[in-house]
């Protein structure tokens, strides 16, 4: 009735060369870590502490763009430049007049990377009510910590040790 023949399968298609990845680079060994079961360390300045520092008071009350760049350049590591954060947060203070919401998200990688407490509320709590407050303690935090922010993600070449990156 039915007859079936048996062919040989054919063989299977040579495969594609493959680009190889290289191994990933395992984290480095002398960062600080903090973990979740540590309480947040408290910020070097108070949120209204503006004239400890004059010159980055003077800098935020007349170009927020400036503060927020540098602060948005160092926390993102470079992958972002001063140029582009300042711009794009202009944009949207101009365009929106809610350029708070923008920033507030830059202070909570901060405080992640330098494991900060929250306070004294919410982070866009903060921003959308003393947004040059903000800033100028993000500012001070990062110049505390070793950071000169007129030269940016240039001045991260610091061992990273001095870090409390999580």
């Amino acid at each position: 009735m039915y007859s079936f023949e048996e062919k040989p399968l054919p063989s299977a298609p040579p495969t594609p060369p493959y680009f190889e990845y290289p191994p990933p680079v395992p984290p480095p060994t002398d960062t600080i870590l903090r973990f979740k079961s540590q309480s947040p360390i408290p910020w070097s300045t108070g949120l209204c502490g503006c004239f400890e520092d004059v010159s980055t008071c003077c800098l935020t009350c007349w170009c927020p763009c400036v503060t927020f760049g540098r602060i948005a350049e160092i926390v993102d590591r470079g992958s972002t430049s001063c140029g582009v954060s300042g711009t794009l947060y202009t944009m949207i203070m101009c365009l929106t007049g809610c350029s708070c919401l923008y920033s507030c998200f830059y202070r909570s990688k901060l405080r992640g990377q330098f494991y900060l407490e929250e306070s004294p509320c919410t982070d866009c709590c903060v921003h959308c009510c003393c947004e040059a407050c903000a800033l100028g303690q993000e500012y001070r935090e990062l110049k505390k910590n070793g950071l000169d922010m007129s030269i940016g993600t240039y001045s991260v070449s610091l061992p990273l040790s001095t870090f409390p990156y999580i």
